[in-house]
C-alpha cells in the first residue's frame, strides 16, 4: 500500500531520531500529524475570516468570531471526519456532525475559562496564556474526538 505524504514525513522523522514504533503507535502518531494539519487550517480558516469580518464588513468582533469559529469548525468536521478519523460510516451523520460540533464548544470554553484563569486570576501573559491553553484545548480536543467520534469497531 503507498504511503501517504504525512505518513512519509512521519517516517523521516522517526528515522532521523532512530525511533521504532509498533503499528498502533504510529499509527496514532500519524492520526496526530493529521490532526495537527487539520488544526493549523482551521485555525487559518478562523483568524481570516474574522479580520475579514471585522475590518472588512465592519462586524462587531464578539460576532465576527461566532461566525469565523463557525465556518472553521464546519471545515475541521469534514476534514477530521473524511481525514483523521475512522468515523462509522453506518452512523447517522446528524447525530455524528451534532456530537462534533458540541466537543467542539466544550474545547471552545475550556479554552476561554483558561484564558480567564490565566489572564485574569493568575496575571499571566496574554500570549503566553494563549498558547497554553490552546495546547491544553488541543489536547482535549483530540482525547474526546478519539473517544467519541472515531469507530471503535475499525
Amino acid at each position: 500500500m503507498k504511503k501517504s505524504n504525512v505518513e512519509k514525513k512521519v517516517d523521516e522523522i522517526l528515522k532521523k531520531l532512530n525511533i521504532k514504533l509498533s503499528n498502533d503507535k504510529y499509527n496514532l502518531l500519524v492520526q496526530i500529524f493529521k490532526f495537527f494539519i487539520v488544526g493549523v487550517i482551521a485555525t487559518i480558516i478562523d483568524f481570516i475570516i474574522y479580520y475579514i469580518c471585522y475590518n472588512k464588513f465592519e462586524i462587531d468582533p464578539l460576532i465576527a468570531n461566532i461566525i469565523s469559529f463557525s465556518i472553521s469548525v464546519i471545515y475541521n468536521y469534514i476534514a477530521s471526519v473524511k481525514w483523521v478519523f475512522a468515523t462509522d460510516k453506518n452512523k447517522n451523520k446528524k447525530v455524528l456532525f451534532i456530537e462534533f460540533i458540541s466537543l467542539s464548544i466544550l474545547g471552545l470554553l475550556l479554552t476561554e475559562s483558561l484564558l480567564f484563569i490565566f489572564i485574569n486570576l493568575l496575571s499571566f501573559n496574554k500570549m503566553i496564556s494563549k498558547i497554553i491553553a490552546t495546547i491544553i484545548t488541543m489536547v482535549f480536543n483530540f482525547v474526546t474526538r478519539k473517544i467519541f467520534i472515531e469507530n471503535k469497531n475499525k
